[in-house]
């Protein structure tokens, strides 16, 4: 990771514009526009960093570790403005990191055909683990974020998500009903229940544990930053607030 300096003056907009998705079972979204007071000055910097592939992210694309002053940044303003919103009592961690999606399609692994949950609380009572997504491409139409929830039984849901990171394409394929590809909307195994579109500048948080999926393009997958779809992806581990 290059630490390189910060951007100068403020980053973040200390009065952003928020609404609120409903998701399921009292769960929502928050969306916070005009996040950044000049992300295209960001955007600037990472253009001159190198993007490389995550040896422990199944993630469809390279990532960047953000510096450590933008980490810090991000975990401010999630802690100021969503942790308490999303259940959140007290923040005990977060890393932030760059993402852009550039895996074609019949490259994809079962992992990554599906929605999926950031991580799982060993115990969901006691432990938030919420996620952020900052949108850093001004055409919508690469692609926002989408929920979903299993239709399966939650004992089968389980095996499919332990299946998918072991199995093979074929196998999975067979058991599962899945085809190799981008998650669009409802299939056998998930129905979709709330959609955020994309925007420049727009932030979106939420409950990690809820099964989400980004809304991927296969046909306008590029590694250029300045046309791709670049995002901030932060994630937080959190204490619950007392119910």
């Amino acid at each position: 990771m290059t630490d390189w300096p910060p951007v100068g003056g403020a980053l973040f907009n200390p009065r952003p514009r928020m609404t609120s998705v409903p998701i399921t079972d009292g769960q929502q979204c928050l969306v916070f526009d005009d996040v950044l007071l000049d992300p295209d000055a960001l955007v600037r910097q990472v253009v001159h960093q190198g993007f490389t592939r995550g040896a422990h992210y199944p993630y469809p694309g390279p990532i960047l570790i953000a510096p450590t002053w933008l980490a810090e940044l991000v975990t401010t303003h999630f802690t100021g403005h969503a942790r308490t919103r999303l259940g959140g009592r007290r923040a005990q961690s977060g890393s932030v990191r760059f993402s852009l999606v550039t895996t074609p399609e019949q490259e994809l692994d079962p992992i990554q055909w599906q929605c999926h949950r950031d991580r799982l609380a060993v115990e969901p009572g006691k432990v938030l683990f919420a996620a952020s997504v900052l949108y850093l491409f001004r055409d919508p139409s690469l692609g926002g974020t989408s929920f979903y929830r299993p239709r399966l039984p939650r004992a089968e849901t389980e095996q499919m998500v332990a299946d998918m990171a072991v199995m093979d394409a074929d196998s999975f394929s067979a058991r599962w009903g899945v085809e190799r590809g981008y998650m669009r909307g409802s299939n056998r195994n998930f129905e979709q229940v709330a959609s955020v579109p994309a925007a420049w500048n727009r932030m979106i948080c939420y409950d990690g544990s809820l099964f989400h999926s980004a809304d991927v393009d296969p046909t306008r997958l590029s590694a250029d930053p300045l046309t791709g779809r670049l995002t901030l992806n932060g994630f937080y581990v959190c204490t619950r607030a007392a119910r």
